[in-house]
């Protein structure tokens, strides 16, 4: 309990300072026990490579320098790892730049802002992962929930030949990114429909989107309990009711929450499966995490690794 609370002062400090100093004094902290509170890499599993984006690569029309706010943004080119090194485009803010409209946001939308801090570990295992299920996606309507960059959304738009892919989130900041990306990307869509989608799974009537979808796929999106029964609410609305359907959701135990999710799940009615063992690659890659590989020297497996969890009606 006392880690926990330490923690959490920990992080509080660090939030006052981002809000209160100037930039220079928020990039590096003279407390070293602040590195600690973070579990998230830098880099990630590592699974999909990625590289900033010079201002002089930026030829389209889309990437003008003049386009990227000095500072508080990059683009980053994601070269997936297929037969034909698909490039994908994402406009990301940079980590340091949360300021007080952010949580006026978040405040009045009753949100968070957690798809504004990066692109997280769990999107990038769920594109990975959905990279070796192309025929899951062929010919499907897909929505990816609680996107952010929408990294995952964009790549099965990109390469799997669904019909239909909508890429949502319930903070309209990430929500403009991720219509920014869809229209960076256009040329790679091919003949799937790819469009952008505000959804707040506690707040949005989703009756005109009701049996809607064949596939719904998340990342870390178990974390909050607020959220847990709106979201299995809307995992069950929008999944079709006849033909196959499913949710597959991909993020780490965090303590007792992803329980909790599941409880929830069942207790409406969806069954629901968990796999630890899913990809042999990412559990190569976890495996040496845990060894403590410099890469990412506090991973934890119950806040990082993240397990499969597919929920049918």
């Amino acid at each position: 309990m006392e880690k926990s609370k330490k923690a959490s002062s920990l992080r509080w400090g660090i939030l006052r300072r981002a809000l209160i100093s100037s930039p220079s004094s928020t990039t590096d902290s003279d407390d070293p026990s602040e590195t600690s509170v973070s579990r998230r890499a830098n880099l990630g599993f590592g699974l999909i490579p990625f590289q900033l984006v010079d201002n002089d690569q930026l030829k389209s029309e889309e990437f003008k320098p003049s386009s990227l706010s000095k500072g508080r943004e990059a683009c980053v080119c994601y070269t997936l790892p297929n037969q034909s090194a698909t490039k994908l485009f994402l406009y990301q803010r940079v980590d340091s730049c949360a300021n007080l409209d952010d949580f006026r946001i978040c405040n009045t939308y009753d949100i968070d802002n957690t798809g504004l801090v990066c692109s997280w570990p769990s999107e990038e295992v769920l594109a990975y992962y959905c990279l070796s299920q192309l025929d899951l996606f062929r010919s499907k309507k897909v929505i990816e929930l609680g996107s952010g960059y929408g990294l995952a959304g964009l790549l099965i738009a990109a390469v799997t030949e669904a019909s239909e892919v909508v890429i949502s989130d319930g903070n309209p900041q990430v929500v403009g990114y991720i219509q920014r990306n869809i229209n960076a990307n256009s040329s790679v869509f091919g003949g799937t429909n790819v469009k952008s989608m505000m959804l707040h799974w506690n707040h949005e009537e989703l009756s005109h989107f009701s049996n809607s979808f064949d596939i719904i796929v998340a990342s870390d999106c178990t974390f909050f309990k607020e959220f847990h029964k709106g979201l299995v609410q809307t995992i069950k609305c929008l999944l079709k009711k006849e033909g196959p359907s499913e949710a597959i959701f991909l993020g780490p135990k965090r303590g007792n929450s992803l329980d909790d999710f599941l409880k929830e799940v069942k207790e409406n009615g969806l069954r629901f499966t968990v796999d630890e063992m899913y990809d042999p690659e990412i559990w190569r890659r976890h495996e040496s995490f845990i060894k403590k590989n410099a890469t990412w020297p506090n991973y934890d497996k119950d806040h990082c690794y993240p397990l499969l969890v597919r929920i049918t009606l």
